[in-house]
């Protein structure tokens, strides 16, 4: 694995998603309570058809999610990093990050957000990054204001509203 494909944080041991992720993706997904904020609890097709898409991320651009383990106990806790999107209109790099509930307000979802954009800033060299979520998520918003982000208005993802927030590198 590269160095990007691999990264550790303070408690968190983030690995480039691979196939064999499946069944740890899929019982996120089926958590309602993790994806009440991201498009519902999915079914193992449509898991595998995310599984995919984000494999077919780090082919393409030479990043994208992580899948997120407690350093210590190697328990899954979440998933995260960059991705390419395309919001208003123009090709963006999204920093994402989903934790499970036991793992809320511990500062894990910022610790991801956090290695995210040590990687797009200064691995990759990128000039700005930007995150988004429902206006309703006050948690994902906190961890966007944690990690250094500023809001930038409304947007619209997926058919839905949301807010977004941006951070440029610096200098």
């Amino acid at each position: 694995m590269t160095a990007i494909e691999r990264r550790e944080t303070e408690r968190l041991l983030l690995t480039r998603l691979c196939d064999a992720d499946f069944d740890d993706l899929h019982a996120m997904h089926t958590n309602a309570q993790v994806m009440a904020t991201l498009g519902g609890v999915r079914s193992p097709a449509e898991t595998q058809r995310v599984l995919a898409a984000l494999i077919a991320d780090w082919d393409e651009h030479g990043f994208g999610y992580w899948l997120a383990r407690e350093r210590t106990s190697g328990v899954f806790a979440g998933r995260g990093g960059l991705r390419r999107v395309v919001l208003e209109g123009r090709p963006q790099v999204e920093v994402g990050y989903a934790v499970l509930p036991q793992f809320w307000n511990q500062g894990f979802a910022t610790e991801i957000a956090r290695e995210s954009i040590r990687v797009g800033f200064d691995v990759l060299g990128l000039r700005e990054l930007v995150c988004f979520t429902l206006p309703t998520n006050q948690g994902s918003q906190r961890v966007m204001q944690k990690a250094g982000f500023h809001y930038a208005g409304e947007t619209t993802w997926a058919a839905q509203p949301h807010v977004l927030y941006r951070l440029a590198a610096p200098g």
